[in-house]
């Protein structure tokens, strides 16, 4: 077992981990949502609320691929929520994010907080939200990210208004090492994006993989917006590694090409969530037998369904061929409109203050998987203990989910990856 920072604990087994160290107590105690002895259950309560949210996910940018299915999880979730007319209604708005070299945050964000939303869903990218979480925070306003995976947050200076359902780099660093390892790898170079993500992610990885007595035998940073990678590749294949991480986002097409091209293998890679893409003829060269990895357990077949009509109804015509922190962005909407039912309120401080209790971080919540059967929980006067697409979540004192999975995942022929573990 590997310790986490506020004593989280994390398993890895076969390429899969799961973080929490609280799974098994609060097992113990689900179903014990009113305590006491009562002789019949408490009256339903009524709710009359309306929540605001905004996106501001990558529709343009470095992890562009990223947004249609974000956006539909997002989409997906708000329209089961108002379906289910349970006392509160969701309204969104999109937004792009974009990433740190073409800043569409810095229009997106000041009009959303403008509008007056409770909060934030985003950003994708942990380089981006670090540079406006100050001024959401400053606004009173939730940043509520899918996909943020820096150990940074953790200890951010938040005011309790940041929250995030990927969980931290310190477990896809401690699966990626370790899965590294088990391939028979004894050395490894890792070229990596210099932001707050990739400078995260190589740091646990690094940790990791020597921990297994492996050596990282080169380690080279490029920075956001550089298209020609050469230097790094020629100081990374010096030292002739067994295997190469690649941590980064859509330069990735290029950067494997430059390492194929020299002599490098093309099976021989590791990839991370910011660059496991379906790539298919975007990439130029074969990386068949290469492997990634990305957080979130396996999405159930009828929620890919549902959010890939989702995606139809809602985006450009085009079908949904990614699923990366679909099943995130889902359930964070669905707990924002949880803790605001649990809470009565709308305003993004009372929200926050439930937020917790509704993931199953803290209380003795009653067990339940959509959002309508929590709701009639809540509403009957409970505690209610969300389990989604993204796992049992169960957020800590930070806002980190305590439980959490990374799939282990295999590009086949034409470049296309298939889950393996």
């Amino acid at each position: 077992m590997s310790v986490f920072t506020r004593s989280r604990k994390t398993t890895v087994l076969g390429g899969i981990a799961l973080a929490g160290a609280s799974a098994l107590v609060l097992a113990g105690c689900a179903g014990g949502g009113t305590g006491g002895e009562t002789s019949a259950p408490p009256a339903t309560e009524e709710r009359d609320l309306t929540l605001s949210i905004g996106t501001v996910l990558p529709q343009t940018g470095s992890l562009a691929f990223l947004g249609p299915p974000e956006e539909a999880g997002v989409g997906l979730a708000v329209a089961e929520i108002n379906e289910a007319a349970k006392g509160i209604t969701v309204e969104v708005e999109y937004g792009d994010s974009g990433d740190t070299d073409n800043k569409a945050y810095e229009t997106t964000v000041p009009r959303l907080l403008g509008n007056g939303v409770q909060a934030l869903i985003g950003a994708a990218s942990s380089g981006v939200t670090k540079l406006f979480l100050d001024q959401a925070v400053g606004a009173g306003v939730i940043t509520f990210s899918p996909a943020n995976t820096s150990p940074d947050f953790t200890t951010w200076d938040d005011d309790n208004l940041y929250w995030r359902t990927a969980p931290s780099d310190l477990l896809q660093g401690e699966v990626l090492g370790n899965l590294i390892a088990e391939d028979g790898n004894s050395s490894l170079g890792i070229i990596y994006l210099n932001d707050a993500y990739g400078t995260g992610l190589e740091a646990a990885l690094t940790e990791t993989f020597e921990s297994t007595g492996g050596s990282v035998v080169a380690s080279e940073s490029y920075n956001a917006g550089d298209t020609n990678f050469s230097a790094q590749v020629s100081s990374i294949l010096a030292q002739n590694p067994d295997a190469i991480a690649v941590i980064g986002f859509e330069e990735t097409s290029t950067i494997v090409p430059t390492f194929v091209s020299s002599g490098f293998a093309g099976d021989k890679f590791y990839f991370v969530d910011g660059n496991l893409s379906q790539w298919g003829a975007d990439m130029p060269v074969d990386i068949a037998g290469s492997k990634g990895t990305l957080p979130g357990p396996k999405l159930a077949d009828d929620f890919q369904e549902r959010v890939s009509a989702q995606w139809l109804e809602q985006g450009d015509g085009s079908e949904l061929e990614d699923f990366s922190y679909a099943g995130e962005s889902y359930d964070a909407v669905v707990l924002l409109a949880l803790a605001a039912l649990a809470a009565n309120s709308t305003t993004p401080a009372d929200i926050a203050g439930s937020l917790q209790e509704v993931s199953g971080g803290s209380g003795e919540g009653e067990k339940c998987d959509t959002f309508a059967d929590c709701a009639d929980i809540i509403l009957g006067g409970g505690v209610a203990d969300y389990d989604g697409y993204s796992g049992g979540v169960a957020f800590d004192e930070a806002g980190d989910p305590t439980e959490a999975t990374i799939g282990v995942y295999q590009y086949e022929d034409g470049n296309n990856y298939v889950r393996i573990n």
